[in-house]
């Protein structure tokens, strides 16, 4: 089934946070990526039905989100995801089961699996108030997998996860795809450039590009450049283009910039990458 936004719109007073979005997902992973305030929470709360658009629809095989057949087909982690800090982890999960109704024996049962999958088996009965920022979110992606959702919402699900942690993770997310709608939002672009299969390049409340990654990257394409310059010149060039990437090695400063024509006479076009085009569109630099 298909899940449908149709023209929504979402106002807080004169600020528009979401402005006529329509979209259409169907199962696989989708990669929602912006700069902070960009209005990716707002979309993803009205998808979950906790906030209402001020216009327009979401309907999931034809059923609008706020209905409560909806819920059961619903896996939520919210940026701000609560726990009860004197909880154990897996009492914390069979408490979280038993408001979704999953009957006991399964809950138990789902709770293991799950504590296992985000390996968290080893802490099961310790309290949540002991675990580190990267465990509790590991735990917040178990509890929005406790009723096998069809629609899995995922709201910066890699804050605070070490850099094997995030591997695991990704591998997860690669797999959960495979037969279901899998939204995530962040703003590391890491996190989506190898596990979307389409990316939702979001600015200032609207979808501004969406494809495949070979497909979104195509309007900077010889844009991207590199170039070895001195320290003065890095500066200058800082200051006129969105820089990728500035290292210091043993001929000068290597420069990775996007910009509409050569921007240095020793610069030469290379591939250009997700991060490339991030930093394309949301720079507070121009590219010239």
């Amino acid at each position: 089934m298909e899940l449908i936004l149709d023209r929504i719109t979402r106002h807080y007073g004169s600020k528009i946070a979401n402005d006529r979005i329509s979209l259409v997902l169907r199962p696989g992973v989708y990669g929602l990526l912006g700069a902070n305030g960009a209005g990716k929470t707002t979309l993803m709360r009205m998808m979950c039905g906790v906030l209402s658009p001020t216009s327009g629809t979401i309907t999931y095989g034809g059923t609008d989100v706020s209905h409560e057949d909806y819920r059961d087909a619903l896996g939520y982690l919210p940026q701000d995801f609560g726990y009860y800090p004197e909880f154990s982890a897996l009492d914390f999960l069979l408490y979280i089961a038993t408001l979704k109704g999953l009957p006991k024996t399964r809950a138990k049962e789902k709770a293991r699996e799950l504590l296992e999958l985000v390996a968290l088996e080893q802490e099961a009965k310790k309290k949540i108030r002991t675990f580190s920022g990267g465990m509790k979110q590991r735990l917040g992606i178990a509890q929005a997998l406790l009723n096998d959702p069809r629609i899995l919402v995922l709201d910066e699900p890699t804050a605070g996860l070490d850099p094997k942690e995030r591997v695991r993770f990704r591998n997860l997310i690669s797999r959960l795809g495979k037969d279901r709608i899998v939204l995530l939002s962040t703003h590391i672009v890491s996190d989506v450039e190898h596990i979307a299969d389409t990316i939702l390049l979001m600015k200032s409340g609207q979808i501004i590009h969406q494809g495949g990654l070979a497909e979104i990257v195509e309007p900077i394409q010889g844009k991207v450049w590199e170039c070895i310059v001195t320290r003065e010149e890095a500066d200058a060039l800082c200051a006129k283009f969105p820089v990728i990437n500035l290292r210091q090695e043993t001929g000068g400063i290597l420069l990775r910039l996007v910009g509409e024509g050569k921007p240095w006479a020793s610069a030469v076009p290379v591939q250009a990458g997700l991060e490339d085009l991030y930093l394309y569109y949301f720079s507070e630099v121009t590219a010239k």
